[in-house]
């Protein structure tokens, strides 16, 4: 672990031309084709699945906290999902550093230190945006020291001058830090618009809250900002808060997959020492995190208002859908397989991901689910070719 801070008689299709699969080949491979000179490349998947110590724990955090964490990331089978990094978030560091200037982690909270913990595991958040370019470079270095794998630099304390100007100094402190670290930004100026020229990771909303009208407003506010992600640079609606206990599981259910299908990065925010199996099904869901690692590294959008459709393409001429009911009542809600990308009239073999079952019957134009009160339907959509008699 690393600390740181399908049926019948048909067959897929490989390349139909002069369709949308055609306009998507020829778009996206351009897109993932592209070369990302910045602190830590990726090589186009979304490697970063962690758990992050703030939406639990928030300033309450201690190394026997984070070392419990790390352990039970083990034992519980998530760390061989592909869950590797513990995120310390804030309040691990003394307000005032050592003689040298260097960073010193709080001695009635931290007393092994960072270096010791991150020995054992690490990811660390960064909260003084204000640092000079001396001080940054001296940070990184100390960061590097300490095995760090993981940078989010904050907009806390920060002396006001532009973030375009400031996140790029960082930027090339960290391509000088001596090891590859993943950059995240945290910024209120719209960092999509030029993250990607800067780091890895942008947060593209306000916090969340463990609630289901604040988690569906992050998934709306990151939707706008869409057509900024690729590989490489990432949006960030903030962190999971699946099994923290403020939705129920079908809202849950909701969150887990709109973050997955969006390919921001997966950040646990609940107690890995008291997972409940509940929790444990969703974080671990293996064929839903397959779509958050899809090579193709496009984010999915909201393709429909009237019917909540979420839908994104994926790897090999796939698709993913989510339909949406955010309502209190039941309902039947249509996807039209058109507004996803895919030719009318095709075929197309369609897989719940949630159920773990592929439908008997392949579907054209049109799929219908029934959805309860705030239920949902995922699924994986693979369009066939007939095989020639």
């Amino acid at each position: 672990m690393v600390i740181a801070v399908t049926s019948s008689g048909a067959k897929i299709i490989k390349k139909p031309p002069n369709t949308k699969f055609h306009y998507y080949s020829e778009r996206l491979e351009a897109k993932s084709a592209c070369k990302y000179p910045r602190p830590y490349s990726s090589d186009g998947v979304l490697f970063i699945f962690m758990w992050n110590s703030w939406n639990h724990f928030n300033c309450n955090v201690n190394e026997t906290i984070i070392k419990d964490a790390a352990d039970a990331m083990v034992s519980s089978g998530l760390a061989q999902l592909g869950y590797t990094y513990i995120n310390i978030d804030d309040c691990w560091a003394e307000k005032v550093r050592d003689k040298n200037g260097n960073l010193v982690a709080r001695n009635t909270t931290f007393p092994s230190g960072i270096k010791a913990l991150a020995d054992y595991v690490f990811y660390l958040q960064q909260h003084h945006a204000w640092l000079t370019w001396l001080t940054r470079n001296k940070m990184l270095r100390t960061f590097a020291s300490w095995g760090i794998d993981y940078l989010k630099y904050d907009n806390c304390y920060n002396d006001g001058t532009n973030p375009t100007a400031r996140y790029p100094a960082m930027t090339r402190a960290l391509m000088k830090a001596g090891r590859p670290i993943y950059y995240s930004l945290w910024e209120t100026c719209i960092p999509a618009t030029w993250g990607f020229h800067v780091g890895n990771s942008w947060r593209t909303t306000g916090d969340i809250s463990d609630n289901f009208d604040t988690m569906m407003n992050r998934a709306d506010m990151n939707n706008m900002f869409a057509d900024y992600a690729r590989p490489g640079g990432w949006n960030d609606p903030d962190m999971l808060e699946v099994g923290n206990g403020g939705m129920t599981k079908d809202q849950y259910i909701i969150h887990f997959s709109l973050w997955a299908m969006v390919k921001s990065p997966l950040l646990l925010g609940c107690d890995l020492t008291n997972l409940t199996q509940e929790t444990l099904e969703i974080i671990g869901n293996k064929e839903v995190i397959a779509i958050n690692q899809d090579p193709l590294g496009v984010q999915a959008k909201k393709v429909r208002e009237d019917a909540e459709i979420w839908a994104g393409p994926l790897s090999g001429y796939r698709f993913v859908a989510l339909l949406v009911n955010r309502g209190t009542w039941s309902t039947n809600i249509t996807a039209h397989l058109e507004d996803i990308g895919i030719p009318p009239k095709t075929k197309v073999q369609v897989r719940d991901l949630w159920e773990h079952k592929t439908l008997e019957e392949t579907v054209t134009m049109n799929l219908t689910a029934s959805l309860g009160a705030y239920g949902s339907k995922m699924y994986l959509l693979t369009p066939l070719k007939e095989q020639s008699s």
